[in-house]
């Protein structure tokens, strides 16, 4: 199994819901090979199951917020308790806040799991992503490239405990 993995969440038949797979399929080519790309509708189980055993994680869904449509939210969920923008879309019954919230008790939470919450506005069935959400979806592609470039830094809760080095004389 991949040790990183982006997922883009949303449901393609309803226009802004779609950016999260906008992106999964653009970075789908472009993505390096050892990286793992997919789209789901977001249901908590099925996302639980792709975060386990991987070291890194990307997210991409629809947010409501209130900001202006293509506003790009990044959350560092490594943190405790990380604040997503109320109102992150779903669908499927559990927000994406949620299933995190789920997967963090469950201790499945990756080390090192980033959301891009991209601010959306219109999820009329049929519809198409309105311009802004498109945009800030190809900003979001070639911000996860830049970050999937970054070498990761070592966990904290994962180093081997050292004593501290003292002088003894």
């Amino acid at each position: 199994m991949a040790e990183r993995l982006v997922v883009g969440i949303g449901n393609p038949d309803r226009g802004d819901d779609a950016v999260g797979r906008l992106v999964a399929h653009t970075l789908r080519v472009r993505a390096p090979v050892d990286v793992r790309v997919v789209e789901q509708g977001g249901e908590a189980t099925a996302l639980l199951a792709e975060l386990q055993s991987v070291q890194q994680a990307w997210l991409i869904d629809a947010a409501q917020s209130g900001a202006s449509p293509g506003t790009i939210h990044r959350i560092d969920c490594s943190v405790a308790a990380p604040a997503i923008p109320p109102g992150t879309v779903s669908s499927h019954g559990f927000s994406l806040a949620e299933a995190l919230g789920m997967a963090r008790a469950l201790n499945v939470l990756p080390p090192r799991c980033i959301v891009y919450a991209i601010e959306a506005a219109d999820f009329t069935f049929g519809a198409a992503p309105a311009r802004a959400v498109t945009r800030a979806a190809q900003d979001v592609v070639e911000r996860i490239l830049a970050e999937i470039a970054i070498p990761p830094r070592p966990s904290c809760h994962r180093r081997p405990h050292r004593a501290p080095v003292t002088d003894r004389q």
